[in-house]
């Protein structure tokens, strides 16, 4: 399959479709999805839709993929309108996670993964942060004091979130903390930037949005800056110039928690209280954009 997102798209889909069929693939049989977040969303897509159901195994093999992608049962592949437009709620049977699998992943993208662990931090469990904070080193490293901790407690936010709302009706978006404005970043630029990167980036956005708005303290937005910087990951955009956030704005109501032209974003009236922000103001969405431009 292509690398990265641009094997999730309906053309790489169809072709494994055909696979299925052309080897007699039953209700009795299972798909077992081995790799990072795009292989597990594609794999549980194809789960999903063939046979209008059938089971599968996800082994994620990125750390990004095994706090985030490969838990909870969202599927689902990306258009050249959007990312994950099209897609299905649908829980594999098992989710096999082996911390040995990450000896081969480059550190990048171990560091990119750690932004979905601190994303698990700022929504629900600080203990994350206080990890993080103490050794921002060791949180770099697979061999980390604390990185066996931090994966399991990401993990159990991620299981215990999706299990009290699996189909999305709220609780549920507060997974997607940072994902918004990240995703509005990764289509503009033609995902060329790593997803935690994106999300990274997002979520200090979300922060300034959310103190525009008069929900968060600016020693709380300072936190998300100082977290993420401490392990490597970008808290800053670089604007591509005229047109990037007409560009970004437009991408942004093509969100799946946007309601018609309004635009929805998760944001925190405090670290770990996760609410809901409806239709802010055109000028603290320019304002937050400002705010995180390097």
């Amino acid at each position: 399959m292509p690398d990265a997102e641009a094997a999730k798209t309906a053309t790489v889909l169809s072709d494994l479709w055909g696979q299925l069929g052309r080897h007699g693939f039953t209700r009795t049989d299972a798909i077992v999805a081995v790799g990072g977040g795009t292989v597990t969303d594609l794999g549980g897509f194809l789960a999903a839709s063939w046979l209008r159901g059938v089971p599968v195994v996800q082994v994620p093999t990125t750390l990004l993929a095994m706090v985030d992608a490969a838990v909870g049962g969202k599927t689902g592949i990306n258009t050249l309108e959007g990312k994950n437009l099209v897609g299905a709620f649908h829980e594999p049977t098992a989710v096999i996670v082996d911390l040995d699998l990450l000896a081969s992943l480059p550190q990048v993208d171990f560091v990119a993964g750690l932004a979905e662990v601190i994303k698990a931090g700022f929504i629900v469990d600080t203990r994350i942060l206080d990890l993080v904070e103490s050794d921002p080193e060791g949180a770099t490293r697979r061999d980390g004091p604390h990185t066996e901790e931090l994966i399991e407690r990401a993990i159990t936010v991620k299981a215990e979130v999706v299990a009290a709302d699996l189909k999305e009706s709220f609780l549920r978006e507060i997974l997607n903390y940072g994902h918004t404005f990240g995703h509005a970043i990764e289509q503009v630029e033609h995902y060329r930037r790593r997803h935690g990167e994106a999300v990274a980036i997002g979520m200090v956005y979300a922060a300034e949005l959310a103190r525009c708005a008069g929900h968060l303290s600016e020693d709380a937005v300072s936190r998300h800056r100082t977290v993420l910087a401490s392990v490597g990951l970008p808290t800053a955009y670089e604007s591509a110039g005229e047109g990037s956030w007409e560009a970004l704005l437009t991408a942004m109501r093509r969100d799946k928690k946007s309601r018609g032209a309004q635009l929805r974003f998760v944001v925190l009236a405090d670290i770990a209280r996760p609410v809901r922000l409806e239709g802010p103001s055109e000028d603290c969405l320019r304002a937050a954009f400002a705010a995180i431009q390097s």
